[in-house]
């Protein structure tokens, strides 16, 4: 290609970039509009951490520097009321997983579904998302209170061959009592032998907004006292003789020179004779943080048990305490913690996390 014509294709990208932004709103969103039924959005995510776990066998200290998540977004609307959401994943990239650093790491599809709206009463979701169950596990991380989810909240993950608390399958979803009121209801792939014989995998939640609604997929960890929230739900998971409920209480509400964040959890898992890695047990899951809006920092206490019935093999306690740094809210946060990790019957470990995040969707 000659310097004249490498000048004028650069010119003309220049320019495609120019015209497909143009329409993009006025808030600055990454979109690329179409027509006002068809429209394209553009997202990342990036949380860097610096991280010392206590080694309970010699009590020296693993240390690692590496990318906890990087995440690629892309979202929008195909039609009137047909939407899609896909979402990449890298994970702990950089970090020693099994004696070995993870570099490269492996990209994987973390979400893939498209969402068919008839009315604000009934909606399908389809293809790979989140499972519904408890809150924690539907919350997105970006928007966590604590640096990460708790200890137990995909407990029935590895079981269910799902990814992370997702799986592939369809889901109905709406609203009732003007959004206070929220329901969803899905079959799924679950676990599948050879021949694919096992029944689906059945999974269902419920949720009541007192104060203001919250519409959409995922759910936010706290809202950084923008917005009056008061939510109950219930929820359950089951295939075959595995059975899991949830009940979780979320309550996000100005108070003072701040606003306080409440989530409270609690899973009973049951894995029978189809998940006999999952002993029967009762998981707590317990946050609490209070934003200091002058200071814009949020001392955060999380707290999370796993108490496996008829034995004490496989109990544990985990407990954190940190302080989160809003920079620009969820699109920029510095977050540290200590966390002690206490198995019943073992040794004690303790963990000592930072972590930058990065956001923008």
């Amino acid at each position: 290609m000659t310097r004249r014509n490498a000048r004028l294709a650069s010119g003309a990208v220049a320019a495609a970039v120019l015209v497909l932004f143009a329409a993009a709103p006025a808030a600055g969103q990454a979109t690329i509009k179409v027509s006002d039924d068809v429209n394209l959005r553009f997202g990342v995510l990036g949380q860097v951490q610096a991280d010392s776990l206590e080694d309970p066998g010699t009590g020296a200290a693993t240390n690692n520097l590496f990318i906890r998540r990087v995440r690629l977004l892309f979202g929008g609307q195909v039609a009137k009321n047909i939407t899609f959401f896909v979402e990449t994943d890298s994970v702990n990239l950089g970090r020693v997983v099994n004696g070995v650093k993870n570099i490269p790491s492996t990209t994987i599809i973390q979400d893939a579904y498209g969402e068919f709206k008839a009315s604000d009463a009934f909606a399908v979701d389809a293809g790979l998302m989140f499972v519904p169950f408890s809150r924690n596990s539907l919350q997105s991380a970006a928007t966590l209170l604590p640096i990460d989810y708790g200890a137990y909240t995909f407990t029935q993950s590895g079981p269910t061959q799902s990814s992370i608390g997702r799986d592939t399958g369809f889901q109905a979803k709406g609203y009732f009592a003007k959004s206070h009121f929220e329901y969803r209801l899905g079959v799924f792939q679950g676990v599948r032998d050879a021949r694919s014989h096992p029944a689906f995998r059945y999974a269902g939640r419920a949720m009541y907004n007192f104060l203001e609604t919250e519409v959409g997929f995922f759910y936010t960890g706290t809202y950084v006292g923008k917005r009056k929230v008061a939510a109950v739900a219930a929820a359950f998971d089951s295939q075959n003789d595995y059975h899991a409920y949830d009940g979780d209480v979320y309550i996000d509400y100005p108070a003072g020179p701040g606003a306080v964040t409440l989530q409270v959890d609690y899973n009973r898992f049951d894995g029978g004779t189809k998940f006999t890695t999952v002993p029967k047990q009762n998981d707590v899951l317990v946050e609490l943080g209070y934003l200091i809006t002058a200071l814009k920092i949020t001392p955060v206490l999380q707290v999370a048990t796993r108490d496996v019935v008829d034995t004490t093999r496989g109990d544990e306690k985990r407990w954190s305490l940190g302080a989160n740094y809003w920079w620009a809210a969820h699109n920029a946060n510095i977050k540290a913690a200590f966390m002690r990790i206490d198995p019943t019957g073992l040794a004690t470990q303790k963990e000592f996390t930072i972590q930058l995040q990065f956001f923008y969707y």
